[in-house]
């Protein structure tokens, strides 16, 4: 889904992307693709290599908002790694179980019931092909990551919410999967 407040230079637009939950931590950390390249979502739209490089470099972590569906009013948690590998945007978030929301999503999320991940941002750089109507966002001014309930890019979801156990699966390499 695409949400554009206004039309001006500095509309903002949301996409939505998913992967199904492996495990949810019991302390809120999670992992997944908030993005993936090369793959056309729902409204057209493809993410090339590269995209996120500039946003990431001039916010970081902390400069990338962690809301629910996409609503200003419902921060839940932090962004502690952002970072773009041969397939996305991969992200290590933490919900702040301080907040009753993000308890609420946290309990979704260990169940199954909630894994899509969606990107809001600003286009900074895009191109059109006239025939497939399909969009080439080249550059992306990222402000915020949501988890949500309906992804635009099917494939972007919380892949990680796990628990923690002492067994060789659950080890936690520097920025591979939790």
């Amino acid at each position: 889904m695409r949400v554009a407040p206004s039309n001006g230079p500095f509309a903002r637009e949301a996409k939505f992307l998913a992967l199904p939950p492996a495990h949810v931590r019991p302390d809120g950390q999670f992992e997944g693709y908030a993005s993936l390249f090369g793959i056309a979502d729902l409204g057209k739209d493809l993410v090339e290599p590269g995209a996120f490089r500039e946003s990431l470099a001039r916010r970081g972590p902390a400069g990338v908002k962690l809301l629910w569906q996409h609503d200003p009013a419902e921060p839940i948690g932090r962004w502690i790694a952002l970072g773009e590998d041969g397939r996305g945007l991969f992200v290590r978030g933490q919900l702040s179980l301080a907040v009753a929301r993000a308890r609420e999503i946290h309990a979704l999320m260990r169940e199954g019931a909630i894994d899509g991940l969606s990107i809001g941002f600003r286009s900074e750089k895009a191109r059109t092909e006239p025939r497939s109507g399909l969009r080439r966002l080249e550059r992306i001014d990222l402000w915020e990551i949501s988890i949500v309930t309906f992804p635009m890019l099917p494939q972007a979801r919380v892949s990680a919410v796990k628990a923690l156990c002492g067994a060789p699966s659950c080890a936690q390499p520097a920025f591979a999967p939790l």
